[in-house]
């Protein structure tokens, strides 16, 4: 084991994927001289060469057209946007030739498309966004949404392994935060199954990416008062562990679904729809949804604040869910 900031975990799964499988391959704007707008490839291109850590140009839409023909052709690119907000530039390729690919002809579309995302850097309203939930709504794409440095290695690799179209949320607030123990070597952590990151009964928290770290503080606040609350990290979004939510509801009775992505239409939404379909009895209170507001990512620290949800927001509605 060792310890590693949640990026150097990414990194430290994407150069033991290239030493394994020579099909692997990285392609994105500045990754190969520069090492990526984050330095994740960071001497990438010495190690393995300017043929496998390519350069791109400034197109999402060529990055992603290129990792679906070179994974048409039997390779495993991961594509990496420097921010997730640019991936509408390459929606067509991705969802409309991409996602269908398999369903069309039955061969593997094997991508990894790397995606930061989030808030919390007043990056303002074209380098903040969430937009997980938009692509949790096309058949044929997987979404994976690590919070720990431990799942961020291990869901990692299973997306390079996966033979589908995979959407790699990497919340930025997370990359040098964020530190955990992690095994130096390659594992996996397998798609669709969620993560206790804190035990509980009286009420569950359901939620990933950097709200996983907001529940957990908020959930310790709390505790002083007497109040023990789940934190269960999905990790995964397509697939979703729909069992264990559920166990979790039928366990405590009262949810909170937490997510940073705006409120209409956030996969938050689907986890509630699912609850009250098929647990209804089990609840004492009705599913309660935590979200951003349903406008664009503000630039201004202060408003910036107030549109992510805090741990005092989480702590609110929670305590006001206990109370029901």
């Amino acid at each position: 084991m060792a310890e590693m900031t949640y990026i150097q975990a990414i990194s430290d799964a994407l150069r033991l994927e290239m030493r394994r499988d020579q099909r692997v391959f990285i392609l994105g704007e500045d990754v190969g001289v520069y090492g990526g707008a984050f330095k994740v490839s960071l001497g990438f291109q010495e190690e393995f060469g300017p043929w496998r850590v390519i350069d791109t140009p400034l197109s999402e839409t060529a990055i992603v057209g290129g990792a679906t023909g070179a994974a048409l052709m039997g390779l495993r690119p991961v594509a990496e946007m420097q921010f997730a907000d640019f991936i509408s530039c390459a929606w067509d390729h991705l969802v409309t030739v991409a996602a269908k690919q398999f369903f069309r002809t039955r061969t593997p579309i094997p991508i990894v498309v790397r995606l930061p995302s989030g808030g919390g850097f007043s990056g303002g309203p074209f380098h903040s966004q969430n937009p997980e939930s938009s692509f949790a709504h096309i058949p044929g794409l997987k979404v994976v949404c690590p919070a720990t440095p431990q799942d961020a290695k291990g869901l990692l690799a299973s997306a390079i392994e996966d033979p589908n179209p995979v959407l790699y949320f990497e919340h930025k607030h997370l990359y040098r935060r964020i530190k955990g123990e992690v095994p130096e070597e390659r594992y996996t952590v397998p798609f669709g199954s969620a993560n206790v990151h804190r035990e509980g009964d009286d009420a569950t928290v359901v939620t990933w990416g950097a709200m996983v770290h907001t529940a957990t503080e908020a959930a310790e606040e709390l505790a002083k008062e007497g109040v023990e609350v789940e934190v269960l990290d999905m990790r995964t979004l397509v697939p979703w562990d729909k069992a264990r939510v559920l166990e979790g509801v039928r366990r405590c009775s009262k949810v909170l679904v937490l997510h940073e992505d705006t409120r209409t239409g956030g996969f938050g939404a689907e986890i509630a729809a699912t609850i009250a379909e098929e647990a209804f009895e089990d609840l004492d209170a009705p599913v309660m949804r935590l979200a951003a507001p349903d406008t664009p990512v503000p630039f201004s620290p202060p408003l910036e604040k107030a549109y992510i949800p805090q741990v005092e927001d989480v702590v609110t509605a929670l305590r006001e869910l206990a109370a029901y």
